[in-house]
């Protein structure tokens, strides 16, 4: 049986971006894996975040959590912060890796960007290594992520083997990552050369559909995506990347190929197109959102699986971090 482990930052509203790349594939694994899934509250620290939003916020994801399919008995969910074993072992391991491996990360460089470079924090910086930690702690087999967390894992995998090759053993597990091939990267539908972001502005952004959008919402951002003054229904990320995003998420929620979809819309016109987008959207979201509303009203019931999880992810990070604490001296 393989350990599973994945995350979500509690960090702006959830997006269909996050629903299919994350909520939606983490219950696949329950059944015969041995699955850890956390929030990420650690992590939303690296940037300015009001702190009444990241408490409502993680509250949000272990709902998400639930109401895509995930079940306490079968799976670990715990808030990062309640396991302090990970920031043990992040004080240990960020003396493995080089200032100039760290800069390098594609994220820090696209994030820092933004702000102002007196402001940026050491956190973001170091931010890969905490997610190795997350990674190590749970002596992890497999790691879910996104695209674009991709290069943290394969950082992972140096900060690892520059460790085990130190002290001359495999004290530390590398793990192996996986990104689903269907809807793997949801772009914006009114900017389709950006990603779909739960940072962007929910006031002003008319191309992100939040996972608590309601249904007329929904439909009116889908009917209104950018396309082309073309009008074949045809995958062409270059050319057409408005209908390719759309392609993108029509396939993913019908759990089909691509081209099957480009194939099924062949003589459609993109009204048609899109409306079929919207209900194939609609016919997944609308029950994932009542389950979540349902969830999110019991916070005392959220508490007990948050204290119940972290006992469990406890009780197998502790002996990983006195394993490593052992080998570097400290014990």
């Amino acid at each position: 049986m393989k350990r599973v482990l994945s995350g979500v930052k509690p960090t702006g509203k959830m997006t269909l971006g996050n629903y299919l790349g994350s909520f939606r594939n983490f219950s696949k694994f329950q059944d015969e894996n041995d699955v850890f899934i956390f929030v990420a509250d650690l992590h939303a620290l690296t940037l300015p975040i009001d702190s009444k939003l990241l408490h409502s916020t993680t509250y949000d994801i272990i709902s998400f959590y639930l109401a895509s399919g995930l079940d306490p008995k079968k799976t670990t969910l715990f808030r990062q912060s309640d396991v302090y074993e990970v920031s043990v072992l992040d004080t240990i391991l960020i003396n493995y890796i080089y200032m100039g491996e760290l800069s390098r990360m594609i994220q820090f460089k696209e994030k820092s960007k933004a702000m102002n470079q007196s402001k940026v924090g050491v956190g973001l910086f170091t931010y890969p290594v905490l997610m190795a930690c997350d990674i190590f702690l749970y002596d992890t087999d497999l790691v879910p992520v996104g695209e674009d967390q991709n290069q943290h894992v394969e950082l992972a995998h140096d900060i690892a083997r520059r460790f085990n090759s130190r002290y001359k053993g495999e004290y530390i597990k590398l793990p192996t990552s996986y990104t689903p091939k269907v809807g793997k990267r949801i772009m914006s539908l009114s900017d389709p050369l950006h990603k779909m972001s739960k940072s962007d502005d929910p006031n002003q952004s008319k191309g992100v559909i939040y996972l608590q959008d309601d249904e007329k919402t929904i439909r009116k951002k889908i009917m209104s995506a950018v396309t082309d003054s073309d009008s074949i229904v045809k995958y062409d990320p270059v050319n057409k990347p408005g209908i390719s995003n759309l392609l993108t998420i029509y396939s993913a929620f019908k759990n089909i190929e691509i081209s099957q979809a480009e194939h099924e819309f062949n003589n459609s016109n993109y009204g048609t197109f899109k409306k079929a987008v919207a209900d194939a959207c609609l016919e997944e979201l609308l029950p994932f959102k009542a389950k979540f509303e349902e969830y999110r009203k019991n916070e005392a019931y959220l508490n007990e699986i948050f204290a119940s999880g972290a006992k469990k992810a406890s009780k197998v990070a502790q002996p990983v971090l006195e394993r490593i604490m052992k080998v570097v001296g400290l014990r």
